[in-house]
């Protein structure tokens, strides 16, 4: 699978989904936790990449999945995997919390 066929969403979005209420999304926050400790998106869990392939039985194929990372690589190959899974809705957030900061949003504590 090629990095071009990821569904990438940008930071200005990702923010007004979390922002909805009625979206039917996961954010998944796929850095290791001393990463998450210095702050993550809104509604983010973290699933660290490493343990993704024991908690795919635990993701619904119907919700929209958001992966972030520092740069987007890691979250990229979050997407990929879950793509040769089966499944679709997924996204990568595009610059990762490096472009969440430099689009002008705050980072938060993990919930």
């Amino acid at each position: 699978m090629f990095m071009n066929s990821i569904k990438e969403i940008d930071a200005p979005e990702l923010a007004q989904w979390v922002k909805e209420e009625n979206q039917n999304i996961r954010v998944i926050d796929v850095r290791g936790m001393n990463e998450i400790a210095a702050g993550t998106v809104p509604r983010a869990e973290a699933v660290p990449l490493h343990t993704l392939p024991i908690k795919v039985n635990e993701l619904k194929r119907e919700e929209k999945l958001v992966f972030i990372c520092r740069s987007g690589a890691r979250s990229a190959q979050a997407c990929m995997f879950l793509q040769q899974h089966g499944f679709e809705n997924v996204f990568n957030l595009r610059g990762g919390m490096i472009g969440w900061v430099q689009n002008g949003f705050a980072p938060v504590a993990l919930a």
